[in-house]
């Protein structure tokens, strides 16, 4: 699939004859966080300096859920997110080299020599310095140096990137925010607020008769974000952006089955957004799921939401310029 010029390819084996040979990023980047941009722009500058494509080559689904499979790992980015971040962030293309049981099973060597040098020809690879593969993580960068010496191409490693206070940033401590629900912390280390993006679907239209209609998404069952009412902004399909507040979770005053939905009333809008795939970012935790005792009690804190979720959009401001063409 091409989004005005980028690629994103299921599988290093199908990549085009014009993206061989280019300067590639690898890691499987869930968050694409501020430690994974250490990689990331560290391989945009070299293929600059080259005059060459920038890829990220990632792994579909999570190497964790495969290997461990009773403990699948939550997504911070799924797929389509990921190479949204990565098309704004500049790169050609994103290579999803499907991951499975017998490709975990198979030796580094030949990792490198079919994916990397027979599938994608590259000319420099970037890994963090925690970059482990092949069969029982045999291969780590000086692994990949050595080898790439013999094959022709160069390899650059980086080291982990740290937050302010000394600290690695990681996916594992991001979604721990985003489990409590702190997701202006979460942003922070992002470097970018956390975007669900999905396609807005029919619900009960229940808010439409409080006077709240919203627009629903069906989010997986992987307890990813606390339940809670959240200050947000939706991103239509053509690109327009609107101030919200959102309930995530499982709705308890009127219904508690089901996968967690994620409701939004999106502020000054009339019409509907069925079946548009959008994205809705958010700014703010304002409170947790609570069960009232009646629909006026309903409705009336969802009147002090949507005040308090105003006075909160009011003065935010990007925290990047990536933030900035997600969330303004």
């Amino acid at each position: 699939m091409s989004l005005t010029g980028f690629h994103r390819i299921e599988g290093a084996g199908r990549l085009p004859e014009s993206l061989r040979g280019s300067v590639v990023a690898i890691g499987n980047f869930d968050g694409v966080h501020r430690g994974h941009r250490a990689v990331l722009d560290c391989a945009l500058e070299l293929a600059r300096s080259k005059g060459l494509p920038a890829l990220a080559l990632t792994f579909e689904p999570h190497p964790r859920s495969v290997i461990r499979p009773e403990a699948v790992v939550a997504r911070i980015t799924p797929a389509p997110m990921k190479a949204r971040i990565l098309r704004l962030l500049g790169f050609d293309a994103v290579v999803e080299e499907p991951f499975t049981k017998s490709f975990a099973a198979r030796p580094a060597l030949d990792f490198i020599d079919d994916v990397l040098v027979r599938d994608m020809g590259v000319s420099h690879v970037v890994t963090g310095l925690d970059f482990h593969f092949g069969h029982d993580r045999q291969g780590n960068p000086a692994f990949l140096k050595r080898a790439a010496e013999e094959r022709g191409f160069a390899v650059t490693t980086v080291e982990a990137f740290c937050d302010e206070g000394g600290e690695a940033v990681s996916s594992t401590r991001i979604r721990h925010l985003l489990s409590q629900g702190d997701v202006a912390q979460a942003a922070g280390l992002l470097g970018y607020r956390y975007t669900i993006e999905g396609e807005v679907v029919h619900g009960k239209k229940l808010g439409r008769t409080l006077g709240f209609p919203t627009a629903n998404m069906v989010t997986p069952d992987d307890e990813l974000l606390r339940h809670g009412i959240y200050a947000v902004r939706l991103r239509r399909a053509n690109g327009e952006l609107f101030d919200g507040v959102a309930s995530y979770g499982r709705r308890p005053t009127v219904d508690e089955s089901g996968n967690p939905l994620l409701e939004t009333f999106v502020f000054d809008f009339e019409g509907d957004l069925y079946w548009e795939v959008c994205q809705v970012t958010f700014f703010g935790f304002l409170r947790g799921e609570e069960k009232f005792d009646g629909l006026d009690a309903l409705t009336a804190q969802m009147h002090r939401d949507k005040e308090e979720a105003r006075a909160l959009l009011a003065g935010v401001r990007p925290l990047s310029e990536l933030d900035l063409k997600l969330a303004f």
